[in-house]
């Protein structure tokens, strides 16, 4: 297991790959990039070649969020406008430096959009951050290429551009938007670390610092900024709403949705073992194998061969074909012993501090934040999410939770969870647009013990 940490992702990615592709996402490396040291030889993720602007210079900044390399990047999903600008706007594909969970600096990928609506609201434009849903661990499955190439389909992956709704509705409010591939999703020099909240916090407001660094874009000083995101991008915004205060002080958040966030790792790796989701436990485990020693022990201690198998299938798989590979496993076949990873953990005092280092409520958020939860959600669990609401109300913070009341659409399928966010999905805009205009909210957490 520990080959997942010392050997170059680049090298572990070509051995694994066929040659055949059916949809190729391929990229100029532009001047810029090249100058920074990026190398034109592709890395090829089940079939699907990753633009050389993905591989990070052996060199990085000391600034967090200072701009590494920028290039165009063509929308895959666009109209010409009347006025002649293309709508919904100008994409900038952006690699930048941020700070990974062991303090050491990454690079990060993302895009930058510049809306062609113009901002009625009070203000300059806003800049609203996205995190991204779950995509994969693949870096043919990072958001930026998904704006790209919207849907990929091959013989060996498969990955669609789910949240490219949102960020086109948060376009058209007049809104800028920075996306976050994450670390290590698309940036081709280690595995994306999934659902590690400090990764994933600080590269939301990086993300943010970067946007604002890019030149030629009509964000000021004075934009507000607001963070948006579903499921796994929702633990990130949450994330980032609890570091901002310490982490990045001079990014001020005017409000933050975070959408079924993965608040309680323990919680959520029972609710996805054995789900259609459950290739998500492998990304899980490979990116924490990745960032911490004594998980990586763990994992070498208990893991069968089948279980050391799915870890590194699941490395270089997107959603789609995780679900149609892993969908509905047991981790317990995955394991020496036969019992469940969760079980595995919960034994192991090492492992366990790990995960309860992840939790999300243990620091108050900063501005408004607005949790909506599923009450049927069985990958995402309600419970979890719905303690984060009640642990950010026991410290003063100002939060506006909803529990979203729909029926019991199929158990362990998915349909719990993203029928959540598809009917939220315009009300949570509306929320975080209203706080980009500066408009106060109140919280409700008064009414907590009234609400599911």
């Amino acid at each position: 297991m520990s080959r997942y940490r010392s050997r170059p992702r680049s090298n572990r990615l070509a051995a694994v790959s066929l040659a055949t592709v059916a949809c190729v996402c391929v990229g100029a490396t532009t001047a810029d990039a090249t100058a920074t040291g990026a190398t034109t030889a592709p890395v090829v993720s089940r079939g699907v070649a990753i633009p050389a602007f993905y591989t990070p210079p052996a060199q990085l900044p000391a600034t967090n969020g200072a701009l590494i390399r920028h290039e165009p990047l063509p929308l895959g999903l666009s109209l010409p406008g009347l006025d002649g600008r293309t709508l919904p706007g100008t994409a900038t594909r952006l690699m930048y430096k941020s700070t990974d969970s062991d303090g050491q600096a990454v690079a990060v990928t993302g895009v930058y959009i510049e809306p062609s609506a113009k901002w009625e609201g009070d203000g300059p434009r806003p800049l609203v951050a996205v995190a991204s849903g779950t995509m994969g661990q693949g870096d043919q499955c990072a958001p930026s290429l998904g704006l790209q190439h919207p849907l990929t389909v091959s013989g060996q992956t498969l990955s669609v551009g789910y949240d490219n709704m949102a960020i086109y509705r948060l376009l058209a409010t007049g809104a800028a938007v920075v996306v976050t591939d994450y670390v290590g999703l698309g940036a081709t020099d280690r595995l994306h670390t999934y659902v590690n909240r400090l990764d994933e916090g600080h590269a939301v407001l990086d993300a943010v610092r970067a946007a604002r660094a890019l030149p030629g874009t009509s964000l000021t000083s004075g934009s507000r900024v607001g963070l948006y995101g579903y499921s796994e991008g929702g633990g990130a915004t949450a994330s980032a709403a609890e570091l901002q205060a310490t982490y990045a002080p001079d990014v001020h958040l005017a409000g933050t949705y975070a959408g079924a966030p993965p608040a309680d790792l323990t919680a959520v790796m029972k609710g996805i073992d054995g789900s259609v989701l459950a290739a998500a436990l492998g990304w899980a485990i490979n990116g924490f194998v990745q960032a911490y020693p004594d998980m990586r022990a763990a994992a070498e201690a208990n893991l069968n061969d089948a279980g050391r198998k799915a870890l590194a299938d699941t490395s270089t798989m997107c959603i789609g074909d995780a679900m149609l590979g892993y969908g509905f496993s047991r981790s317990s076949t995955w394991t020496k012993s036969g019992k469940s990873v969760a079980e595995i953990i919960a034994a192991d005092p090492r492992s366990q501090a790990i995960l309860d280092e992840q939790r999300i409520g243990t620091l108050k958020p900063n501005g408004p934040v607005r949790v909506a939860t599923g009450i049927q959600d069985d990958i995402v669990p309600h419970a979890q999410a719905r303690r984060l609401a009640v642990d950010w109300c026991r410290k003063d913070g100002n939060v506006t939770y909803q529990a979203v009341n729909l029926p019991n659409l199929g158990d362990k399928i998915l349909t719990n969870h993203l029928a959540p966010l598809m009917t939220d999905q315009g009300t949570a805009i509306s929320w975080l647009t209203d706080r980009l205009e500066g408009k106060p909210t109140t919280s409700n957490c008064g009414t907590m013990p009234f609400q599911r």
